[in-house]
């Protein structure tokens, strides 16, 4: 195997010379730096990472935590936040992902271990972690959830506007008896996309009814056991708002189950816009949150701010979109 004091050797400097020609040092003359990189690429030469990351005390790891992958997190979610972190960070770190819920406590958090941490945060028990994270002095981008800490790079979706778009087109397709599948209880997301759904009753002045606010699970089978809730109900609402599509796929598999038709009987919308949702019967009309965006720019700042020790904190909204399609109609 070829190792730096070969390199050294050939080129007639020392080891330290081409360990920082090779790390891209402002320190080494431009045309000495050209030809050991080039010495380098004739020979072959593959980097020791783990003699590297004790030289330059980086682990070249970035954590990806979530709230919980087990629980509450759908598989479309998971592969969406993944996909875009691992589409932007070099080959030279790798992605290590976890649930917070996982950890009994942080003690293997730490900087030796991490260059830096992307949250995506589902709920505010997050909060003793960030701050743990934060104690340890390691870079950090919290994604998904709005955080009040002015020093933390904080990137998100107005879910609230989104969820009240979303309900007002219901209204606005002349529907009044709307309901809202809940996501979980605790979860930030959750109560964004209820205040949302609130707000656009209140907005256009529609009596809110208890009985069409139903608890849910993010999860297909909770959505189901919802809808047929509502379908039980004396007065079943004619319009359901979903605040998943996993959910809203498990609804309208319940109302074909029960024999009715969506649109045609009942409406239903979703929230996310996951790949499936185009492929349903009848395709999903849902708000896209665009978490795979979230996630890539999630990652270019935790990238830029390993870099910069000194990168203030800022917050960052990425609008949602009303994505319409064929699971609502017009209220005869």
């Amino acid at each position: 195997m070829v190792t730096i004091k070969d390199i050294a050797k050939l080129a007639n400097v020392s080891h330290t010379t081409v360990s920082r020609a090779l790390n891209d040092s402002p320190l080494i003359k431009p045309g000495t730096k050209k030809k050991i990189q080039a010495i380098a690429a004739q020979l072959n030469y593959i980097p020791n990472f783990n003699a590297k990351s004790l030289v330059m005390q980086k682990s070249y790891t970035i954590g990806l935590f979530f709230t919980s992958i087990s629980n509450g997190t759908s598989p479309s979610f998971f592969a969406d936040t993944v996909k875009g972190v691992n589409s932007v960070i070099s080959g030279n770190y790798n992605l290590f992902v976890r649930g917070i819920d996982d950890y009994h406590d942080f003690s293997s958090i730490h900087q030796k271990r991490f260059d830096g941490i992307i949250l995506m945060s589902q709920s505010e028990v997050d909060n003793a972690f960030i701050y743990h994270v934060l104690n340890q002095k390691i870079p950090i981008v919290v994604i998904n959830r709005e955080v009040n800490d002015q020093s933390i790079i904080n990137i998100l979706s107005n879910d609230r506007e989104g969820s009240c778009h979303a309900v007002k087109y219901l209204i606005e397709k002349g529907h009044k008896d709307i309901a809202v599948i809940e996501g979980i209880k605790g979860f930030k997301s959750s109560l964004e996309r209820r205040e949302g759904y609130l707000k656009a009753l209140i907005d256009e002045q529609i009596p809110i009814c208890n009985e069409y606010i139903v608890n849910g699970n993010y999860d297909m089978e909770s959505g189901y056991k919802a809808m047929e809730k509502l379908l039980a109900l004396e007065n079943p609402p004619t319009a359901v708002f979903c605040s998943n599509d996993d959910m809203a796929v498990g609804a309208i598999n319940a109302a074909f189950a029960k024999g009715l038709n969506v649109p045609k009987d009942i409406s239903v919308i979703g929230f996310d816009d996951i790949q499936v949702a185009r492929y349903t019967n009848p395709s999903l009309t849902t708000v896209k949150k665009p978490i795979e965006k979230i996630s890539r720019h999630g990652a270019e700042k935790i990238l830029e701010a390993i870099e910069n020790q000194d990168m203030k904190g800022e917050k960052i909204f990425i609008e949602t979109e009303l994505v319409i399609r064929k699971s609502v109609s017009e209220k005869k």
